[in-house]
């Protein structure tokens, strides 16, 4: 073990100090380092000859975005491997996102990057530019070797089990027809439009809990209060969504005149997200508290709302503004949680007027059975889980792909995806009448609380762009995995993660 290398990223800055009163050309660099291969010693080595120190920082464990079951080596691992090579003097982890505060505080004469982030542009976090910034703007400068390279990526994709044999038979069959920089264009091409997402506003409420056991005079379940944690869900939590990927958003939704949340709700919206709200008559704005252990496992929850509740203004009002406006958009997107918001009046105009309409009708303990899709007469992409499917079709029997064909005949789509849960998704194209499955695409599963509307967020915004049935499916897909890791909706979908998680994928 060389356990003497291993240093905070505090002591580096200080031994970066020494090292320039003597005088010493310290050299950096930064990375994952996930899987040590002959790529990476050949990069550390030329690296140790542009100065007299190397230094090497991973990236925390925390901050790994790349794609499911990474990292494989958690970050001790990692170091340790790092501080075995005789090259390295010293190693740290680093607990940011990037390198940029790594690299004002410790302040390298190089900082050292492999050959493939020499183009800049094919680099999707943008990262590579700001570090170079950091890095010159103490006097240092970047150099880029030019030794062998591997894909961690890849390696790691074909010779560990990071996916089970379904899922790396699909992928290996999927990107004979799909490449990386294909699927990258593809997101870049959603950037200019402009959507309007219709729906619930939800208040989540997590309250963390750790079991006490059963009560000493009754058969009853008593847990302690530890905290709590709100988020803004439903289709506040839609519209942030596809804010990351669209210049534009228009939020429509109803919020209470009482217990409304209000200004929670405008300060957890993107920027560039315009809301448009309307007032319950005494009614609080939906709150769904949920009781959950250390492991996010529900125990109960409650509701707080009205069952049938009535807008301040008149229900045409809302109606109206629809009217008025909804001709603007290229796509609407309607959450539909069944919540008493979206009266029939509104799905009519929203059914005769948009000019792409995706929606997904949940089903959920407020509603059971009663929020079905084909309360639309004409929908453009619906997206449900297999109850919601199911019910909407009173058929429980039959199999999946008949059962689809009969709903999105019914409301007119032209594809209808039904997403499985650990089964992934099966999407259908009604004009070419093929099915299309995409497994799940994650291995880690945190809370499941949301991935349904981020796959409805990208996909729809896929199928209204007229992408590919298949590769709208799977981008949504993507979306829905990257969700399964947060809690509940902690976070929006980053964009430049999201195609970081497409290029594991793809490798």
């Amino acid at each position: 073990m060389m356990s003497h290398k291993l240093k905070s990223v505090h002591e580096l800055v200080q031994l970066t100090k020494d090292f320039r009163t003597d005088g010493k050309t310290i050299v950096l660099c930064h990375g994952t380092f996930d899987l040590m291969h002959t790529g990476h010693i050949r990069y550390l080595q030329r690296a140790r000859e542009e100065g007299d120190i190397l230094l090497v920082t991973v990236t925390a464990d925390a901050y790994v975005h790349k794609g499911p079951g990474r990292p494989v080596f958690n970050e001790q691992l990692r170091a340790e491997n790092l501080a075995a090579l005789a090259c390295v003097d010293y190693v740290a982890i680093n607990h940011e996102v990037s390198a940029v505060e790594l690299l004002n505080t410790v302040q390298p004469t190089v900082y050292a990057k492999g050959s493939d982030y020499r183009a800049q542009s094919d680099d999707v976090t943008g990262n590579i530019v700001l570090e170079q910034k950091a890095v010159e703007a103490h006097g240092g400068r970047i150099f880029y070797t030019d030794e062998i390279t591997f894909s961690s990526s890849n390696l790691l994709n074909e010779h560990f089990d990071v996916f089970p044999p379904e899922t790396k038979a699909f992928l290996h069959d999927f990107r004979t027809r799909w490449t990386e920089q294909n699927i990258h264009d593809e997101i870049e091409r959603l950037s200019d439009m402009n959507v309007l997402v219709v729906g619930d506003a939800i208040i989540d409420q997590y309250h963390y809990t750790t079991a006490l056991g059963q009560t000493g005079k009754g058969n009853v379940f008593a847990v302690r209060y530890d905290l709590e944690e709100q988020f803004a869900g439903g289709s506040i939590a839609v519209a942030n969504h596809i804010a990351g990927f669209v210049g534009n958003v228009t939020l429509v939704s109803g919020l209470g005149s009482v217990d409304s949340h209000e200004d929670f709700i405008r300060d957890k919206l993107r920027e560039n997200v315009e809301p448009e709200f309307f007032y319950f008559k005494d009614a609080p704005t939906v709150t769904k508290r949920r009781f959950v252990d250390g492991d996010l496992s529900k125990l109960f929850e409650v509701y707080f709302y009205k069952e049938d509740p009535t807008l301040n203004e008149d229900s045409g009002t809302v109606v109206k503004w629809l009217e008025d406006n909804i001709s603007k958009y290229d796509v609407v997107i309607v959450p539909d949680f069944g919540n008493g918001f979206i009266t029939q009046e509104m799905v009519s105009i929203l059914s005769l007027k948009s000019k792409k309409l995706a929606v997904n009708t949940q089903v959920n303990s407020g509603n059971r059975g009663y929020n079905v899709i084909h309360r639309y007469p004409r929908v453009d992409f619906v997206s449900l889980n297999e109850p919601e499917l199911r019910l909407a079709a009173h058929n429980r029997h039959d199999k999946l792909e008949v059962v689809t064909q009969q709903i999105c005949a019914r409301v007119q789509a032209s594809q209808l995806a039904v997403t499985r849960g650990t089964k992934g998704v099966m999407m259908y194209d009604r004009s070419s009448g093929d099915f299309h499955s995409v497994p799940a695409l994650s291995t880690r599963v945190v809370d499941r609380i949301g991935a349904g509307d981020a796959f409805l967020s990208l996909s729809g915004l896929c199928v209204a762009k007229g992408m590919d049935a298949e590769l709208a499916a799977f981008i949504g897909s993507v979306a829905a995995a990257m969700d399964v890791q947060i809690v509940c909706n902690r976070e929006s979908i980053n964009p430049t993660v999201l195609k970081k998680y497409v290029s594991t994928l793809m490798k």
